[in-house]
């Protein structure tokens, strides 16, 4: 009687290990059921963001920037939350730095196309009226940073600003600066904003103390003038 009670429990023992193990297996395998799930979702949105998700970069100089104001109250900032509120799959990227010439423009150009770009924003010559720099400096500059993305990659979409100066430098030298502009678009057939400043340049309010950048409500207008153009493209 004894020894049938010890293999009673010896039973009853190794019973119990065996559904410990079916047990744990079953737990194991519906652990792992769930790693792999959560790794294929996360590989679909990876997957979805890269399919979706294209880039619009602004290649410019202070006015790109947003000198002397918040980097989101900047135009370029401003189209990315118009973007979002639209739920367009467009990335932004600020490429601007103050004080930049089409000369600077051209030579940090490279390291700027190392990503991948869907719309090309061009946004330089203001500095270059500014300067004095001989005209057909500025224009051969910036056509061959347009021949350069196209290079990089041909379909890239190029949107080129146009720019005014003061008549500082002389009427004639004015008049040509601003023709650059539509000549470059028309020539290369690209779109152009007729003026990045229009509805800015010259009134107080929407200028810092400088007369030249605008505040962070001179910006929406900005905004408004690239939007104009940007819209028929996305």
């Amino acid at each position: 009687m004894r020894n049938f009670l010890k293999f009673s429990y010896f039973f009853i023992f190794i019973g119990m290990i065996s559904c410990g193990n079916s047990n744990a297996k079953k737990r194991g395998q519906e652990g792992e059921n769930q790693v792999k799930a959560k790794t294929e979702v996360k590989k679909e949105k990876s997957e979805v963001s890269k399919t979706y998700s294209k880039t619009i970069l602004f290649f410019g100089n202070s006015l790109t920037a947003g000198y002397g104001l918040d980097t989101k109250e900047s135009f370029p900032s401003l189209i990315q939350n118009r973007l979002d509120s639209l739920d367009l799959k467009y990335t932004v990227i600020n490429a601007g730095l103050s004080g930049e010439t089409t000369s600077g423009g051209k030579n940090r150009l490279s390291w700027v196309l190392k990503q991948k770009v869907d719309i090309f924003v061009l946004e330089l010559g203001a500095n270059d009226g500014l300067r004095g720099i001989p005209l057909k400096e500025t224009r051969a500059n910036l056509q061959t940073i347009i021949d350069l993305v196209r290079e990089k990659n041909p379909e890239t979409k190029i949107i080129l600003a146009g720019m005014q100066i003061p008549p500082n430098m002389g009427q004639a030298y004015t008049t040509e600066f601003r023709t650059i502009f539509p000549d470059l678009a028309e020539k290369n057939e690209i779109q152009l904003i007729p003026f990045l400043l229009a509805g800015v340049s010259g009134i107080p309010d929407l200028n810092l103390p400088d007369g030249i950048h605008p505040t962070a409500e001179g910006q929406k207008f900005v905004r408004e003038n690239v939007w104009a153009i940007l819209k028929n493209i996305l």
